[in-house]
């Protein structure tokens, strides 16, 4: 019997799957090829992160917050609005430590200003989305956040977006770049940028979700921006001036005027003799019942605004500051109309309205008793008399007899309960008259 020899099975070996990082721009000649699948240099990383940290600790909250998740799809590094920062490990092998910390300092700054939430809003408002409209909003989101990002230890990257690109001004919104041009000329060149959810409000396909792991809730969220306006607020001086303002915000929220201002025009256009400014830029669509005749059509206009603001000495110098910052969202509200929106400083005597175009620097004027009904007096007396009298005070003020002949605003300082007058223990000022629309501001 002859015994032969079986030769053993060989099994094809199973295909490579390489995962290639994109780069964030083309390699330049003296970049050194880089092979896929690169282990993710941890170290270098948070050596960065570090570094950011040295460079900007009123950041320092908000950096370590965030939660690294190493995906090689992902471009460079981007963050989501749960504040999950995917990082590529390619790009963190090919980049110098320095120009990593500039890129965490970057990718929180869109958080911290809630790009996600903005561009959510300004999608929806405009009716326009997709992976163009995508691309500009993360552009106008760097606009934004890097004109005072680097220098003094974070060196400037090369290919970053910013606004001096189509020659406009430093120091403006995501949406003002957004509405001031189309941005079409950069996205050939910056077709590669991509900062994530976090900048643009539109999701990605590595990004895991609200339900996924390390991700931050709202109140976390709200939490870090906190800590961070609060490092701002105690050493100002180690900020720039678009950080100072944020942190502002941060602690005196402007309250929402847009829908109040909103309610006004919508109450004013059913009052007699509303709308009744004709324009012939756009022709009546009556014009066709009239064949050869050209009408004009109603032109609705954003409401003239008077502010008057209580200057007594019940009123403190925070307190204040808060009233120009509402100032400043009214202002906004009315479309950035400032010629439509005017200032009263008002103590027991009301001055003269003074038109916000005219007034870069409001001088408030007062510190004696308080009655706003001078204030209303004059706002009244103003001509073109306003749409809308806002008032802000503390409310320890007597208030007009009768309704003003127009929608009425009062934002209210807070005071304790009990409040009086030292001079008068009996004395309990009355509460806002029920024809104002009452706000509590901070």
């Amino acid at each position: 019997m002859t015994r032969t020899s079986k030769s053993p099975t060989v099994r094809p070996a199973p295909p490579h799957r390489a995962r290639t990082a994109v780069p964030a721009r083309p390699t330049g000649p003296d970049e050194p090829h880089r092979p896929p699948g690169l282990p993710l240099e941890l170290d270098k990383l948070l050596a960065a992160r570090l570094h950011a940290v040295k460079v900007r600790p009123y950041l320092a909250s908000a950096l370590f917050a965030l939660h690294v998740v190493e995906d090689p799809s992902v471009p460079t590094m981007a963050v989501d609005a749960h504040w999950r920062c995917y990082v590529s490990p390619a790009f963190v092998a090919r980049t110098p430590v320095e120009e990593l910390a500039g890129v965490w300092v970057h990718e929180v700054s869109h958080l911290l200003r809630d790009h996600h939430r903005r561009a959510e809003r300004y999608a929806k408002e405009q009716g326009k989305d997709g992976p163009g409209e995508r691309l500009r909003r993360n552009i106008a989101a760097d606009f934004e956040i890097n004109d005072d990002i680097y220098g003094d230890g974070l060196p400037q990257p090369a290919g970053a977006a910013l606004p001096s690109m189509l020659r406009l001004p430093d120091g403006m919104l995501m949406e003002e770049y957004l509405r001031t041009t189309s941005l079409s000329a950069l996205t050939p060149d910056l077709a590669w940028l991509d900062c994530g959810s976090g900048a643009d409000g539109q999701g990605r396909p590595w990004e895991l979700g609200p339900n996924g792991a390390h991700g931050l809730s709202r109140q976390q969220r709200d939490a870090v921006r906190f800590r961070v306006a609060e490092a701002i607020k105690g050493r100002p001086g180690t900020a720039p001036k678009g950080w100072r303002r944020w942190a502002d915000e941060a602690f005196h929220p402007p309250q929402p005027w847009r829908q109040l201002l909103g309610a006004a025009v919508r109450s004013a256009a059913g009052a007699c003799g509303a709308g009744e400014d004709h324009s012939y830029r756009r022709p009546s669509r009556r014009s066709v019942a009239v064949p050869g005749v050209l009408l004009p059509s109603l032109r609705r206009t954003p409401p003239r605004v008077c502010v008057v603001i209580d200057t007594s000495g019940s009123v403190s110098d925070a307190e204040l500051g808060s009233a120009l910052l509402e100032v400043a969202a009214i202002s906004r509200a009315v479309s950035g109309r400032r010629d439509l929106v005017s200032v009263i400083s008002c103590d027991a005597a009301a001055r003269i309205a003074v038109p916000l175009c005219q007034a870069e620097n409001l001088e408030l004027i007062g510190g004696g008793g308080t009655d706003l009904r001078s204030g209303f007096t004059r706002a009244l007396r103003s001509r073109p008399r306003p749409d809308v009298i806002v008032a802000l005070t503390d409310g320890q003020t007597p208030w007009p007899a009768e309704q003003p002949p127009c929608r009425t605003v009062v934002g209210l300082f807070p005071r304790p309960v009990g409040t009086v007058n030292e001079n008068n223990p009996d004395y309990v000022p009355d509460g806002p008259p029920y024809w104002a629309r009452v706000v509590t501001i901070g």
